[in-house]
């Protein structure tokens, strides 16, 4: 009879006790794997993985405000810059791809958010080697005015498939204005696991076309001057100008007396009076993204985010110390099971010193003795380490859906973590050394007083 089944067969002997102590340590290394999936998916998903942009231009402010509006939508918009810095970017030689977003409505049915794009929007992967897949059966893609691709998550939540009509909300979508024109969902985007999930994209040209989406003349002219920090115009100036951009764009009415009354209608809009949220722009290298960035800050009122930083940041300062905090909590549970296990053996020597002085008188050796105890205590520390991490998964299994539904993240429940291959070592150890103690009482036995006793 080898080792390993006399020390399988004494825990069996000890069943209840022997479940418990493993147990624990199953439950402490169960919640450890937990913490390391979930932080290795909030990893992911706040790191370059996750985007396929080098900056994101916005107007000055808040860094992490600009990421989370822009990349996450979780953030309200700082401000609005003009539309021609977009133009200009988009044929600034150093600049490979200029994607315009334009935020601020959410959709009527669930609170969606809403972003305003171009169709090269859903040409760029969306992380590296991530390409958008749309379910798009008219084929035609993301061209017409009114036209709106939907994430996996809209569309399941509102029920909405290829045709259906939606329209936007400006201010919330309990309180908020809704706006008359309605988009058409010609595409669904296949899931990503990323915010795409739970955005409505629409057309930009609708997306202007919308009441209030077309800023007034004078107000856009005088927040552009300010903008590229030109001289500030005279009133006679400004009226000029005001003049000269209507002669060329007439005014137009967005009421339905003005006679279209079904709203999807298309007039033509002055540059001046567009605005954009942000910009997402892939540069030619790194290195010009950095020059870029410095060239921004000084010569308009704009800057340009490397959207890792903020978000490496906030893991760091933030969701880094409650990992930490968790891990070392879940590590003393794991320890104190260690010490239960150490218990448990411990105080049963005194009951089988006879069984003990038995295997002696029949020929085992003292490190024979000592090696079965020892493989006690390790096979209760690494059975509760393997059971631990299948709760663990399990966890995460059972926890999928609702993340799913509430976050919008996709998880994998059988994604390991590089760390949980470390436990099954620092079990070992710890076996090893809670079973020290009562191995050294086993190898100390007396085997005459022993059997006389």
């Amino acid at each position: 009879m080898n080792l390993a089944l006399i020390a399988w067969k004494s825990i069996r002997e000890r069943g209840l006790a022997s479940l418990l102590t493993g147990l624990s340590v199953a439950l402490g290394v169960m919640l450890m794997v937990a913490v390391l999936i979930i932080h290795g998916i909030l990893q992911n998903t706040f790191s370059q993985r996750s985007i396929n942009y080098d900056l994101i231009v916005g107007p000055k402010g808040s860094p992490l405000q600009l990421v989370l509006s822009t990349v996450y939508h979780v953030s309200p918009p700082i401000a609005n810059l003009p539309y021609q810095f977009y133009l200009d970017l988009k044929e600034n030689k150093r600049i490979k791809v200029a994607i315009p977003i334009a935020m601020g409505d959410t959709t009527e049915q669930g609170g969606f958010p809403i972003v305003g794009t171009v169709p090269e929007f859903f040409e760029v992967e969306y992380a590296p080697k991530r390409p958008f897949m749309v379910l798009d059966p008219k084929g035609h893609g993301f061209r017409l005015p009114f036209d709106a691709y939907i994430g996996s998550r809209v569309a399941r939540e509102n029920n909405w498939t290829i045709g259906s009509k939606l329209k936007l909300v400006h201010g919330g979508a309990e309180t908020g204005h809704v706006h008359n024109e309605e988009f058409e969902v010609v595409g669904i985007l296949a899931p990503t696991g990323t915010p795409h999930d739970k955005t409505v994209y629409v057309n930009m040209d609708g997306f202007y076309q919308i009441q209030g989406h077309d800023k007034p003349l004078d107000e856009a002219i005088t927040r552009e001057d300010e903008f590229y920090r030109r001289p500030k115009r005279s009133p006679e100036e400004l009226a000029a100008e005001i003049a000269r951009i209507e002669k060329k764009f007439p005014k137009h009415d967005h009421s339905a007396h003005a006679g279209h009354e079904d709203h999807n209608h298309i007039h033509a809009l002055p540059a001046v009076q567009k605005e954009v949220t942000s910009i997402l722009l892939q540069c030619q290298s790194p290195i010009v993204a950095s020059l870029l960035s410095a060239d921004m800050r000084r010569g308009y009122q704009a800057e340009a985010v490397n959207p890792v930083v903020p978000m490496q940041q906030l893991m760091n300062e933030v969701l880094g110390p409650v990992r930490s905090l968790l891990l070392v909590m879940t590590s003393l549970i794991v320890l104190v099971s260690g010490i239960g296990i150490f218990v448990s053996i411990y105080n049963s020597m005194s009951a089988r010193r006879r069984e003990i002085a038995i295997m002696r008188a029949l020929g085992a050796q003292r490190q024979t003795v000592l090696s079965i105890v020892l493989l006690e205590s390790t096979i209760l520390c690494l059975g509760g380490g393997v059971l631990g991490l299948l709760l663990g998964h399990a966890i995460v299994f059972i926890a999928r859906p609702i993340v799913e539904v509430r976050t919008g993240l996709i998880i994998n429940p059988f994604e390991f973590s590089p760390y949980e291959f470390i436990l099954f070592p620092v079990l070992l150890v710890l076996g090893i050394l809670v079973g020290f103690l009562p191995g050294m009482t086993a190898y100390r036995t007396d085997v005459a007083e022993s059997l006389s006793s």
